[in-house]
């Protein structure tokens, strides 16, 4: 026996929104390999360092890929269990995105070193022989001033997104486990 009535909509809601989201995650595991093909003749990542812009692309893919996967899949089998791990797995990515796992104050990325090598900018900021001095975070902190107000309503727009799957996700939980005990 299925969910029926409001959790009918809601179970519809949650696998569109997820699949949408799935879709998005296969297209940034696409762009990050095109992007290491375009950057480096090679879909083998040969230096971590030298490729970490389409390795972020690929694992933040990857992980929206699964995530969404458990979504979708669990509201259109209405499984009690997929559902629950993608509103877990959910709220760990919010618990990620507000919480500070920063890195050293006085590190830099690898690739702002001089001779790029592992962990060359760990403890190197304000070592010029080691670090290149100039760099492009003037620039994205100009282009981030400018376009503040769309920063923030593409964070309250992400925000919000993500919060509603959760509580979407709860419901379903709810109508779930309440059809399963009524049979």
């Amino acid at each position: 026996m299925g969910v029926e009535g409001r959790m009918k909509c809601v179970k519809y809601l949650l696998f569109f929104f997820n699949f949408i989201f799935w879709l998005c995650g296969l297209a940034l595991v696409v762009l990050g390999i095109l992007v290491q093909v375009a950057l480096h003749s090679t879909v083998v990542i040969n230096n971590v360092s030298a490729s970490s812009a389409p390795l972020v692309l690929i694992v933040v893919g990857v992980i929206v890929f699964f995530i969404a996967f458990f979504g979708c899949c669990g509201a259109w089998k209405e499984s009690y269990c997929m559902v629950t791990m993608f509103s877990i797995l959910l709220g760990l990515i919010i618990i990620t995105e507000i919480g500070k796992f920063g890195s050293v104050k006085d590190s830099v990325p690898d690739s702002c070193c001089i001779n790029v090598t592992a962990g060359c900018g760990q403890g190197a900021m304000g070592d010029a022989l080691k670090i290149h001095q100039t760099g492009c975070e003037t620039v994205v902190e100009k282009l981030l001033k400018k376009n503040i107000m769309w920063v923030i309503i593409a964070a309250l727009v992400i925000a919000f997104l993500q919060i509603m799957g959760i509580i979407f996700a709860c419901m379903l939980m709810g109508g779930i486990r309440s059809g399963y005990e009524v049979m």
